[in-house]
């Protein structure tokens, strides 16, 4: 199931600032704006302005949506960042190359994925993964690239490499706490999955667990079905019902049924409060200033590594692409049952420990030459089905 299209405003407040081309005249952003379905006095809250009073070579980006709340997941507003205009400029043009890669019909095109610059070195590149000799395309690709580097690699995703790590689930210790923590192992009919952070619906203020949609059957075969938890002491209650069913971004949202509900907190080495999420853009932040993700499976635990990729395509799983996918860590930082965890980074505004959600973890690569994990980031699945973490 999935949300109208005409969404709230605090489910569109991540993507409208990356809409507003540097060096617009007002014209052109208030038709940006009234196209998105916002009024003049929204946009003068979104601070739309800034856009033209940007000085010293920077423009303002929206990098995260945060609650104003700390205990309501509704009051989203979003954080700014100025950044150097060279920089927003190339991976902006990135941004969009990689796009047209991902709807054109290139021979052998397997992914591709848009890896920022620092600020300093104000540029960004283009990874694409092909299962064909890739020297005539580069040729073709680096025509179009206009400045942005392309690296092209041969990969064949038949070339299995079965090294997994292993570990032992994380269960919920204690069966009496009706706030049922992310990162903890979770059970469908058919296998087991890890515990993602709440998803919320803001059309229909509903709350919701999450989790991978790939625990379960085919995506109309999954609503309705029973998700339960099981415990360090061997008992188990169910947790709810699956109410949503998203297969290609690979997410499934549970409705609690019982006496079990959802919690902001992911339970790892910490415990982590999750405040609100990061937008395309606030990955390429972090990007630019070499700052990891953390997740926490109900398998390998707490691990941390560095981004590889933001808004990108894989074309390897499925007969259809899976588009705003995040790539991060290795392939070491997941393993069968991590599905349907969250990466997170600190929310650095804050001094409570609390976390920005960057996306889902829901799959890691298995052939050689290539190490990392992916899954739908946070941006994209608010864009395309409403809902926000």
């Amino acid at each position: 199931m999935s949300s109208s299209p005409d969404r709230p405003t605090d489910q569109r407040l991540a993507s409208v600032r990356e809409r507003l081309e540097y060096g617009m005249d007002r014209r052109e952003v208030l038709r940006t704006l009234v196209g998105a379905g916002y009024t003049l006095g929204l946009a003068r809250w979104l601070g739309v302005d800034d856009v033209f009073d940007a000085d010293n070579g920077e423009v303002p980006v929206v990098t995260a949506v945060v609650r104003s709340d700390p205990e309501d997941p509704w009051s989203l507003e979003p954080r700014t960042r100025n950044v150097p205009a060279p920089w927003y400029a190339r991976v902006r043009k990135a941004f969009e190359l990689n796009e047209m890669l991902a709807r054109s019909t290139i021979t052998g095109y397997l992914g591709s994925a848009v890896v920022p610059g620092s600020y300093d070195s104000g540029g960004a590149r283009i990874t694409v993964e092909v299962s064909v000799d890739p020297t005539e395309l580069r040729e073709t690709l680096e025509r179009l690239a206009d400045g942005i580097l392309i690296d092209i690699e041969s990969v064949n995703p038949d070339d299995f490499s079965e090294e997994r790590p292993v570990g032992e689930p994380r269960y919920v210790r204690n069966p009496g706490q009706p706030a049922v923590p992310a990162g903890v192992v979770c059970e469908s009919e058919h296998s087991i999955a890890t515990l993602g952070a709440p998803l919320y619906d803001a059309e229909s203020r509903t709350r919701y667990f999450s989790t991978a949609q790939h625990a379960f059957h085919a995506a109309d075969e999954t609503l309705g079905s029973p998700v339960s938890l099981p415990f360090e002491n061997g008992e188990r209650s169910e947790l709810g019902r699956v109410a949503g069913s998203y297969e290609v971004a690979d997410v499934a949202t549970i409705e609690p049924t019982g006496f079990h509900q959802p919690s902001s907190v992911i339970a790892g080495k910490s415990t982590y409060e999750v405040r609100g999420q990061y937008t395309r853009f606030g990955l390429a932040d972090l990007v630019a200033r070499s700052e990891p993700l953390q997740k926490v499976g109900a398998m390998t635990g707490q691990t941390s590594g560095m981004i590889q990729g933001i808004d990108a395509v894989s074309c390897l799983t499925s007969r259809t692409c899976r588009r705003g996918q995040l790539r991060w860590g290795t392939e070491t930082d997941m393993t069968d049952g991590d599905s349907g965890s969250v990466s997170f980074h600190r929310d650095e505004q804050a001094d409570d420990g609390s976390v920005l959600i960057a996306g889902f973890n829901n799959a890691r690569t298995w052939w050689p030459g290539q190490s990392y994990v992916w899954g739908i980031s946070a941006y994209a699945l608010t864009d395309r089905h409403g809902l926000h973490f």
